[in-house]
Parts: structure tokens; C-alpha cells; sequence
């Protein structure tokens, strides 16, 4: 269950509440008795490493060969 601070408690304790929500507590911040904010702790992603689709994906040889004339006109392009 969450714990339930009024804003101008947790203004006062900042510093404590957001270390609770790092250890994994769910805070739950309140102006007049309703709810406006929660305090969750951060997911932790995982990191990516460079090369890790290697092998995975292929490029074609004329991936960046001119397009046909026949597509080109179909978006309105001139022949070079």
C-alpha cells in the first residue's frame, strides 16, 4: 500500500522520500487530500552495446541505387 504525504509534508522531505522510492516504495503525493503525484522508483534498463544486430541484418547491394523512373514520376519527380 502506498504511502499518502500532503505536498507540504513532502516538500519538507524530499531528499528522504525519493531515496524510499529508489528502494522500491511507492509514494503517493496529495494537495487537499487528492492524489496528484506518485513517487515510483525508476525501472533499470538495460544498457545496448554497440554491434549487437551483427550478423542479424542485411543491406542489399543497391539499397542506395536511383530509383526507377517509372516509381520517380509516381512521386511527382523530374528525370534527372
Amino acid at each position: 500500500m502506498p504511502r499518502v504525504l500532503n505536498l507540504y509534508e513532502a516538500k519538507s522531505q524530499l531528499s528522504a522520500l525519493v531515496e524510499e522510492a529508489a528502494a522500491g516504495h511507492e509514494i503517493v503525493i496529495a494537495k487537499a487530500g487528492v492524489p496528484r503525484a506518485r513517487l515510483v522508483p525508476m525501472r533499470r534498463t538495460p544498457r545496448r552495446r554497440a554491434g549487437g544486430s551483427k550478423g542479424r541484418i542485411r543491406i542489399a547491394a543497391g539499397f542506395d541505387a536511383p530509383l526507377p523512373r517509372d516509381i520517380l514520376a509516381g512521386f511527382g519527380a523530374k528525370k534527372r
